[in-house]
């Protein structure tokens, strides 16, 4: 699996996206586009990510740009897992 099919996943099931977390691709936007991406389940999302992936995220690392679009995200999570 790769760290996008991942990443996919962790979207889907914590924000319980159905059928529509299967059409993501890379250039799909995050934020803004699913009601059910508030504050909240960011720090879901976010936690979900660092269980997974085995590390931590700081809280100074975390912008608006890397929930811009699932590539965003994957590619933070890239960044975190070099």
């Amino acid at each position: 699996m790769t760290t996008f099919d991942d990443v996919k996943k962790i979207l889907s099931s914590t924000l319980q996206l159905g059928i529509r977390g299967d059409q993501l691709k890379p250039n799909s936007p995050l934020a803004g586009a699913f009601a059910e991406l508030d504050s909240m389940a960011l720090v879901a999302v976010l936690t979900n990510i660092e269980e997974h992936f085995g590390f931590e995220i700081e809280d100074d690392e975390i912008n608006g740009e890397i929930f811009e679009t699932v590539g965003n995200l994957v590619a933070f999570v890239d960044s975190k897992l070099a």
